[in-house]
């Protein structure tokens, strides 16, 4: 599987990223079905197939329920082959989301990941937008905390998943390394995210590129998975769409549709 390097970093993450909330979490979501969490044995047979795959980027987050505890004990002794992406800002606790954007807050929250995940670095730190992008990077000390923290050594790289255009928009003019954001063909409207991140050169995570499992809805498309993946990857500055999946069928197909798209 081809990869990209993650802005102002020389870490390459495949294009491709395996997302991780139906490791830890099967409340709160907005799947079309309900899941039962995997087991520790389903879920080390998941990595095994997603490497024989060619993919080396995972995403959690503390909001992700007990995913990064569950990361941290199963990969043990093979973290250096991954490439692992976390966030701050917000918790889920007793079935609901808390946010905390404050600098004590994203320290605490960048300690407490580290310890969960048994590692002593993340390669992509991105705080975990409430849907109020501009207050928080404009005004929470969120940003200013997480440069310090790669300063530091304990995150390669920085960024934020938003919910807006605007918040978009102003993460690549702060200079954040990585923006998240929603794309594919049935939802556009942040595309001009990709486009400025494209002239600066910043790195683009996507979010539902298959729409959180529901773009099979539509009928009058055959193959959505294909015709997704061929949409985002069109654009130049796509660096990887993150697939959250505990299907093995289903990830053993999306990385054969990326191939047969990429012309791999």
């Amino acid at each position: 599987m081809k990869r990209n390097t993650i802005h102002s970093t020389d870490i390459a993450v495949s294009r491709l990223g395996l997302g991780t909330v139906k490791f830890g979490r099967n409340q709160g979501v907005k799947y079309p079905t309900g899941f039962e969490l995997p087991t520790d044995d389903e879920i080390l047979a998941l990595l095994d197939l997603a490497q024989e795959q060619g993919i080396n980027f995972i995403d959690t987050a503390p909001a992700y329920g007990v995913s990064e505890e569950r990361l941290g004990k199963l990969l043990g002794s093979r973290r250096d082959d991954w490439v692992i992406m976390s966030k701050a800002g917000e918790d889920f606790r007793a079935g609901q989301s808390f946010f905390d954007f404050s600098p004590c807050a994203i320290i605490e929250s960048v300690e407490r990941t580290l310890l969960r995940l048994r590692t002593n670095r993340v390669e992509c730190l991105t705080l975990h937008s409430s849907g109020e992008d501009l207050e928080i990077l404009n005004h929470s000390g969120a940003v200013e905390t997480l440069f310090d923290l790669k300063k530091q050594g304990l995150i390669r790289s920085v960024g934020i998943s938003t919910k807006t255009v605007e918040g978009g928009l102003r993460a690549i003019e702060l200079g954040l390394d990585a923006v998240m954001v929603t794309y594919n063909p049935w939802y556009r409207e942040e595309e001009a995210v990709l486009d400025a991140a494209a002239e600066s050169g910043t790195s683009i995570f996507l979010k539902k590129a298959f729409g959180s499992g529901w773009l099979g809805e539509d009928e009058s498309t055959a193959d959505p998975v294909t015709e997704a993946l061929r949409f985002v990857f069109s654009h130049p500055a796509t660096t990887s769409a993150v697939v959250g999946t505990i299907n093995p069928t289903h990830l053993r197909e999306n990385c054969g549709k990326l191939a047969a798209v990429q012309g791999d």
